[in-house]
């Protein structure tokens, strides 16, 4: 038996420039850190030559006869069966999926359904992908199998985890550069952000679209607006590196304001309310998670100030989400065959370390 997690994450500055339609044009960069909510699979074997999934999120349950009966498409399925089909190994088990958080909430928990099944199924067969082999497989079943209107960081957040700031270059390829903030920084950094569910999950491929269909038309506003949100990123990224964390606070504002010039569906007048709502309250900066249109709240704010926050939010019905950074990424958590006798699994266990703890 096989159990793998893999996070999601937070975005901080350079969304909508990991789409290929900019980052093939102009190149592109993001910075963002994964957190301690997870996706699960449980894998395991079946006697019976079946393939069976069940989503407990999405209470779906199908069973085929094998690859050749699986069809992608209509099964409400169709990551996990894109990426039994794109491996094309004939393998009879079960898989079982789970999530901590609701699909559609902008912490790119898709990308990491995807690089969590493709790290189960590859454990299973032994031929383990690398983490970047690992976030590229995944980006382009999203992108070219499932033909997805996505970008590339989320499945980079979720095959490294920690925080990262990542370049996407013309030719296709990716550089990942892990800050290694020190504790004070990085326990600092943590300690300051606060994410407030906005009750309204959403499906980002149309936004992204959108802002695919602007970019490769070259229209100014945009495109201006993405170059700088692009450099915001590279200077949000020094200031951490320089443990600045009010001018970062300042650099994710501006951001957030120059993201919701690229698209008019990233923001609208509720979500504009709150976050005005947050910063009257103490707040230094934040912005809506993933490609906006609802879903999460991120926001800088000291923790002297955290409760005016909180309790201003919370009377508009917002509920808040703790969470702490995770500094491993995907990784196999059980693989044990005495479970179910299979020798496809190996007899070894991994307890993951405490991922840093909020003060």
């Amino acid at each position: 038996m096989l159990v793998v997690r893999s996070p999601v994450r937070i975005s901080f500055g350079g969304g909508g420039t990991d789409l290929p339609a900019y980052y093939e044009q102009f190149g592109g960069a993001v910075l963002n850190v994964a957190i301690n909510k997870y996706f699960y699979t449980i894998l395991g074997r079946r006697s019976d030559e079946c393939i069976q999934i069940i989503s407990s999120d999405l209470r779906l349950c199908e069973r085929w006869r094998g690859l050749s009966a699986m069809e992608i498409e209509g099964s409400g399925l169709e990551i996990p069966v894109a990426a039994l089909k794109y491996l094309g190994k004939e393998m009879y088990v079960d898989l079982f999926l789970a999530s901590e958080i609701p699909p559609g909430t902008g912490l790119g928990s898709s990308a990491s359904v995807c690089v969590n099944v493709l790290k189960t199924l590859t454990s299973y067969l032994q031929t383990p992908l690398s983490k970047k082999d690992l976030a590229y497989t995944a980006y382009h079943i999203a992108r070219n199998v499932l033909r997805r209107h996505v970008g590339k960081q989320d499945e980079y957040a979720a095959a490294f985890g920690g925080l990262n700031f990542i370049e996407f270059l013309p030719d296709g390829s990716s550089q990942v550069e892990p800050l290694n903030l020190s504790p004070p920084t990085m326990g600092d950094l943590q300690n300051n952000l606060m994410l407030f569910f906005t009750g309204a999950a959403h499906n980002s491929w149309e936004i992204l679209e959108e802002q695919e269909k602007s970019t490769e038309s070259n229209q100014r506003k945009p495109v201006q607006a993405l170059a700088q949100i692009k450099e915001l990123a590279y200077q949000m990224r020094d200031a951490l590196r320089a443990g600045d964390l009010p001018s970062f606070a300042v650099m994710l504002h501006d951001s957030w304001l120059a993201k919701r010039q690229v698209s008019s569906g990233i923001s609208n007048s509720r979500i504009d309310g709150l976050y005005d709502l947050a910063l009257r309250n103490g707040a230094l900066g934040g912005k809506i998670t993933g490609a906006g249109g609802g879903g999460f709240l991120l926001l800088f704010c000291e923790p002297s100030r955290q409760p005016d926050v909180r309790q201003a939010l919370n009377e508009q019905g917002l509920k808040e989400m703790t969470f702490n950074f995770d500094l491993n990424g995907a990784q196999v958590l059980v693989n044990d065959p005495f479970i179910d006798n299979d020798e496809h699994s190996a007899s070894r266990w991994t307890f993951v370390p405490t991922a840093l703890s909020k003060a």
